[in-house]
């Protein structure tokens, strides 16, 4: 049976944190020191990195569940399966908010179709619960320590804004690798796009079979002002709610009137 933990009524925070970097990162390291003192806070994230996994679940192998020397729990799974097991079963307390992250690089436009940090909150999103995906927009952690104070800072806010006690939500962010002096103000925006991922990667192996890598995320194609690719340009920390419904809610109504026309 999950129990509520009193943190809130001690005005503290009960947090999941998951990431899809691994247990082992520097960013879900540098997070977990960010929010340790805000309450009770539980990391258990994947075993292995598992980027672009974005909301896959384990169906087809049995999962477990292991314990680092500094207290991490990490399973063999994705994303979705770690912050899952950990609403479902493993924990017998429910978080008053989901974070995920600090993801090594950006996840803004389509990115966020495929991402496992995207896809780590979403789970506990899906689970009626308040969550945060906090992404650098360049790898290699540089400045990681000033990401960290911003993620904090955020879910600081949310818990004293009563945000945590209302309807669920779901919120990407990104920072950029700056010092603290040079980041802007958070601005609240839409996704932008991306173009279509550069060519496969093509090797032979040492059997002469052709071995394939999928190519890199393709630049910003919409980075207009308004969407998160152009915020970020600008050294703002940008912030996008997100929704889980995919309905093309514009075109709806035009394929109503074809209906009668398809299979």
């Amino acid at each position: 049976m999950i129990r509520s933990y009193n943190a809130t009524q001690r005005g503290e925070m009960n947090i999941l944190i998951c990431n899809d970097d691994g247990y082992q990162a520097a960013g879900i390291a540098a997070l977990h020191e960010a929010l340790h003192d805000l309450g009770r806070v539980e990391v258990v994230a994947p075993e292995h990195n598992n980027s672009a996994k974005s909301n896959a679940l384990t169906l087809n192998a049995p999962l477990y569940v292991h314990q680092s020397p500094n207290g991490f729990r990490y399973i063999n799974g994705t994303p979705a399966d770690c912050v899952h097991i950990a609403l479902t079963g493993l924990l017998d307390w429910r978080p008053d908010l989901v974070v995920s992250g600090i993801n090594n690089g950006a996840n803004m436009g389509d990115d966020t179709i495929y991402s496992g940090t995207v896809g780590a909150a979403m789970e506990g999103y899906l689970m009626g619960i308040p969550a945060i995906a906090f992404s650098q927009t360049e790898k290699g952690w540089k400045h990681l320590d000033v990401a960290a104070r911003k993620a904090r800072d955020l879910v600081v806010q949310v818990h004293q804004m009563g945000l945590l006690q209302g309807p669920a939500f779901l919120l990407n962010v990104n920072i950029p690798n700056l010092p603290a002096s040079e980041l802007k103000p958070a601005q609240v925006c839409r996704l932008g796009r991306r173009h279509p991922a550069e060519r496969v990667i093509t090797q032979q192996n040492p059997r002469g079979e052709t071995m394939y890598w999928i190519g890199s995320a393709g630049p910003a194609k919409d980075d207009a002002e308004g969407t998160d690719f152009h915020a970020t340009f600008l050294n703002h920390v940008a912030i996008t709610p997100l929704m889980v419904d995919l309905t093309d809610h514009a075109d709806l109504t035009r394929w109503q009137s074809l209906q009668g026309q398809l299979a």
